[in-house]
């Protein structure tokens, strides 16, 4: 059953099905769920499925389906991004109109669920805004007096976005840094062909889905409590990316372009969390190595 969620009283007709069904029934249902968070009511279907958040390819999945190598199909990805529409398409030219028709549709439809009609190029302007300001902390009061429109406005836009899967936010850790910074979130997008920035932008981007959909299959497979964020200090020390479970860092995540000299951040919580992996991204490596308590990859 798909895009179910466009179905009035999807919830009490899904919920009859499900209590109707014989034992060797299976049902798989999909649609944008989230979107009902913006609206209150309805049956409850608790205790009565899983969720499984989808996600773009990843670099595995790619070099599965295609048979290359991982240097490839990463360079794949950060051309067309991971959707399968672009990805599979047969040159760049169709993916991009791909893109930009899927665009225009979700901001013309789905938008429109959630804001009024004049709202809409206001809601353009922000994504174009946040296309420039992928890995960034995100100040929403300053795109606010950009855009003049109220800090609280653009808090919806962003959480409308996130409802429909266009951006993603990554939240800073705190827990046991000294002088950490308690606010500003970054922004990434699902698909990495919207960023607009150079390789090392895209590159980041590209990690930052793939890190989520890791978290998201913890989440949703193995029922784990995972999470991805950053890490920032006031004195401006940061790691790009950190990866927890059950409250306790797991991984800290670096990428760079071409440079493998250990990241002067990544190398100072490394001392700082001993039992914590620290990792660098290398785009362009050609070996993996271990370097000063840092792994290379």
């Amino acid at each position: 059953m798909d895009e179910i969620h466009k179905m009035h009283a999807w919830k009490g007709w899904l919920k009859g099905v499900v209590d109707g069904r014989s034992s060797e029934q299976a049902l798989l249902v999909t649609g944008s769920a989230r979107m009902e968070t913006f609206r209150q009511g309805g049956d409850s279907l608790a205790g009565r499925y899983f969720s499984f958040r989808l996600h773009p390819f990843s670099v595995r999945e790619w070099c599965e389906q295609q048979h290359v190598e991982p240097a490839d199909a990463l360079d794949h990805l950060l051309e067309r991004g991971g959707f399968p529409e672009p990805c599979l398409a047969s040159d760049s030219v169709q993916a991009d109109r791909w893109r930009a028709q899927y665009f225009n549709d979700l901001i013309r439809e789905d938008v429109l669920e959630f804001s009024r009609l004049h709202e809409i190029n206001t809601m353009r302007l922000f994504v174009e805004l946040l296309r420039e300001r992928v890995g960034s902390p995100l100040s929403l009061a300053s795109m606010a007096r950009d855009l003049a429109v109220s800090p609280a406005t653009l808090k919806r836009y962003l959480d409308i976005l996130q409802a429909l899967f266009i951006v993603f936010t990554v939240q800073p850790w705190h827990h046991n840094i000294a002088r950490a910074i308690l606010k500003s979130p970054k922004v990434y997008f699902f698909d990495t062909g919207l960023v607009r920035g150079d390789q090392g932008v895209r590159l980041e981007n590209a990690v930052a889905g793939m890190l989520l959909k890791h978290v998201h299959f913890l989440q949703d497979s193995a029922g784990r409590t995972a999470g991805l964020h950053y890490i920032r200090t006031k004195d401006g020390t940061e790691v790009d990316f950190a990866l927890s479970e059950e409250g306790a860092l797991t991984q800290m995540i670096e990428c760079k372009l071409g440079d493998n000299k250990p990241h002067r951040g990544l190398s100072r919580f490394a001392e700082q969390f001993p039992d914590t992996e620290a990792v660098q991204i290398v785009y362009g490596l050609r070996q993996e190595e271990f370097r000063n308590g840092i792994r290379n990859y």
